[in-house]
């Protein structure tokens, strides 16, 4: 850890520079991303003919896959002590696995790509959550990862607008889909120059004490509120599906193709607006009632999507669901570095 992340560190209040190198690649990371996984639910079924089952296996494979990752990423970065380098890997498998999303002819090629790219996901996100957690203070924590998520989305609202336009100029075809994937490789690449350049590798000391510490043994130790917390986060993820149901949705209700892209860009817009202040909620009344009132919130959308019938009913889900992802990612990751040692 150089000086900027160390004063972070050491001083109550600081936000270090990792935090704001990190938000840079991931708006490009994310604007590369978002010009192709909101149409993937609609590659699929238009243009590769696969049903909507196959649509909900692919994203559920997806993020289990990342989930399962995640867990052993953030334990051998903190054994290894090289946060980093995973962070660079991660990165760089999802920006090549993109190439492949664009070539692929058939609904299981994409499930194996849509695979390793969220084994990218999953090696990246703990060891760079760690990152931004240790170049913050704990009083400011949620701010850091608001902060961080703000630049995040901002890149998920520029890479669907970009969707949209080289669609309208390619047509929502085949051809046009795959020339939209390729050319999301651009900025996803340039994510990666930045880590490479620019972020910094936090100080070995701090993440020593886990290098003798056995996989499941690590687990054991960790705090029981934090277990507790692990087991209601399950019991709401037995509830959760993916976001690509609510685009397919929207399109059942009328909305064209190409229009759904300009939702997700309303509610990517309202994702970015609500990542700072759900942050700093969460830092004035804590962290419990604003996790709580993010799920009470899922609730109201679930049933929201179900009795929807017209476009302006998706347009308001569609941004009260950005509120709740802005809540629900930020202050769980807040919550858990409260929680946990580094």
């Amino acid at each position: 850890m150089q000086k900027g992340d160390k004063l972070a560190k050491n001083k109550e209040g600081k936000i270090g520079q990792n935090v704001i190198t990190l938000g840079i690649v991931s708006f490009f990371t994310d604007v590369s991303s978002e010009m192709v996984f909101p149409n993937i639910a609609l590659f699929l079924t238009l243009v590769l003919g696969a049903g909507k089952e196959l649509v909900g296996l692919v994203e559920g494979v997806a993020d289990s896959v990342a989930s399962l990752v995640e867990i052993f990423s953030g334990y051998f970065s903190d054994k290894l002590g090289k946060r980093k380098q995973f962070v660079l890997f991660g990165y760089g498998l999802s920006s090549i696995v993109k190439i492949g999303i664009a070539l692929s002819t058939t609904w299981w090629m994409v499930l194996i790509m849509r695979g390793l790219e969220r084994i990218g996901k999953g090696l990246r996100e703990s060891p760079r959550d760690a990152i931004i957690a240790s170049s913050a203070g704990k009083e400011v924590r949620g701010r850091a990862f608001g902060l961080h998520r703000a630049m995040d989305t901002a890149g998920a609202v520029i890479g669907p607008l970009l969707a949209f336009v080289l669609l309208s100029m390619f047509g929502a075809t085949g051809e046009g889909y795959r020339n939209v994937f390729l050319i999301a490789v651009i900025p996803a690449f340039m994510a990666v120059a930045v880590i490479v350049l620019f972020v910094r590798e936090p100080a070995k000391a701090a993440i020593a004490p886990a290098k003798k510490t056995p996989f499941w043994e690590a687990l054991r130790q960790m705090p029981k509120e934090y277990k507790t917390f692990l087991k209601v986060s399950l019991i709401f993820s037995l509830s959760y599906f993916s976001f690509a149901f609510f685009i397919l949705r929207a399109t059942d209700l009328g909305i064209k193709p190409e229009d759904v892209l300009l939702l997700y860009v309303f509610y990517n817009i309202v994702y970015a607006l609500a990542s700072v202040p759900g942050g700093w909620l969460s830092d004035k009344i804590g962290r419990k009632p604003v996790i709580a009132g993010a799920f009470a919130l899922y609730a109201v959308i679930c049933v929201g999507f179900a009795l929807a019938t017209t476009w302006w009913h998706a347009a308001l889900l569609f941004g009260l669901y950005g509120i709740f992802v802005a809540l629900v990612e930020i202050v769980n990751k807040s919550n858990i570095s409260d929680m946990v040692k580094e």
